[in-house]
C-alpha cells in the first residue's frame, strides 16, 4: 500500500440543474428565458448552483494540497477503473453517494455536502470543510466507517449489475411487464409495473412508498387494519426485500408472490416475457441498465461485497 499521502483520491460529482439547464439551452440567459416564461423561480437555480461551485472549489482545493487526486463527473462512473487504494469522496445529494458506493469493492467513500440547508444529508455526514482531517485519518486507518449491503443481479449471460438502494426489474415505458418469478418453491407467472428489490439502505427509500402507498389504499377500501410503524432494515443488514408493483391477476397471471424477504443464500429468480423494452437498473440510473428481454434469466441475492461509508 503506498504511503498515506501517496494514495490517490477521486472526487465525484454531478452537474447542478443550471448546468443540466444550460446543456440543452446552451445559455443562461435562454435557461432563465425558459423557466421563467413558465412561472418558475429561476434564482433558486442559481442560488443552489453559486453554492455547489463555491464548495467544489473549497474542495478541490483541499485535494490540490493532498496530492493526487482526479475529479470524475457521475456518468463516467459505469466506466471508470478504480484503484486498489483509491479513497472516494461525493460532493452533491445523498443519491450520489449510492451512485458512487455500488462500483466499489470495499473502497473507503467520504460523503460531502455541499449545502446542509437544502440537502437532508442522511449519507453526507460531512462538509468540504472536514476533508482535510477525514483524508489524513481514512488513509492511516483510524476513522470508522459503516458497513452497506448491496443486492447483485447475475443474468445467465454473466452481465452482473449490483445496487446500494434498490434494483427495478420491468418494462422501460409505461406498459406491463410480464415474467415468471420464483423464489424458494413457490413460482408464478405474473403481469404487473415491476418489481423492486430492496437493500437495507433502500428499504428507507423507494421499497418504502411502495409499501405506504399500499398499507394506504388498503386502509381507504376497509380491508387492512391501523398499519403499525414501518420497520427499516439496518444498512448491514444481510437481507433483501422485494415487493411487486401494482400485479395484475388474470388468466394468465397470479398475485400470490408479491413482496417477500431474501435471506443471505437465497435468491429471486425471475425470467423475462417481453419481447422488448425489458430491462434492470439500479438506483435510479437507467442509462446504466441491463436489457431484460424474452428468455433471459436473473437471479437476484445479497451481494458478496459490502460498501464502505466513513463516518
Amino acid at each position: 500500500m503506498p504511503a498515506d499521502n501517496e494514495r490517490k483520491v477521486i472526487l465525484v460529482t454531478r452537474k447542478t440543474r443550471l448546468e443540466d439547464l444550460i446543456a440543452r439551452y446552451l445559455t443562461a440567459e435562454q435557461a432563465r428565458f425558459y423557466v421563467e416564461h413558465l412561472g418558475g423561480d429561476f434564482s433558486d437555480y442559481q442560488r443552489e448552483h453559486d453554492v455547489f461551485v463555491a464548495e467544489r472549489r473549497r474542495t478541490v482545493r483541499t485535494l490540490e494540497q493532498w496530492g493526487r487526486y482526479h475529479v470524475i463527473d457521475r456518468s463516467f462512473l459505469p466506466n471508470f477503473i478504480f484503484g486498489p487504494d483509491d479513497i472516494v469522496v461525493a460532493l452533491g445529494q445523498d443519491g450520489l453517494v449510492a451512485n458512487a458506493m455500488k462500483y466499489l469493492d470495499g473502497h473507503p467513500l467520504i460523503g460531502l455536502n455541499p449545502d446542509a440547508g437544502r440537502y437532508d444529508g442522511i449519507l453526507l455526514p460531512f462538509v468540504p470543510d472536514d476533508l482535510p482531517l477525514l483524508l489524513a485519518e481514512v488513509a492511516a486507518g483510524r476513522r470508522a466507517s459503516k458497513a452497506v449491503t448491496m443486492a447483485k443481479a447475475a443474468l445467465a449471460d454473466g452481465q452482473v449489475l449490483h445496487a446500494v438502494n434498490d434494483l427495478f426489474v420491468g418494462a422501460r415505458s409505461h406498459v406491463s411487464a410480464r415474467y415468471e418469478i420464483a423464489a424458494g418453491t413457490r413460482q408464478e407467472t405474473q403481469s404487473s409495473s415491476g418489481l423492486i428489490v430492496a437493500t437495507g439502505l433502500g428499504s428507507t427509500a423507494w421499497f418504502k412508498s411502495i409499501v405506504t402507498g399500499s398499507l394506504a389504499i388498503a386502509g381507504a377500501y376497509g380491508s387492512a387494519p391501523k398499519p403499525l410503524p414501518y420497520p427499516a432494515l439496518p444498512w448491514e443488514a444481510a437481507e433483501l426485500r422485494f415487493a411487486v408493483r401494482e400485479p395484475f391477476p388474470s388468466r394468465t397471471s397470479q398475485v400470490t408472490l408479491i413482496c417477500g424477504q431474501l435471506g443471505k443464500t437465497e435468491e429471486l429468480r425471475i425470467r423475462s416475457l417481453m419481447p422488448e423494452n425489458g430491462v434492470i437498473f439500479s438506483d435510479g440510473i437507467e442509462a446504466d441498465r441491463l436489457e431484460f428481454n424474452s428468455g433471459a434469466e436473473v437471479r437476484i441475492t445479497v451481494a458478496e461485497r459490502r460498501g464502505r461509508l466513513i463516518v
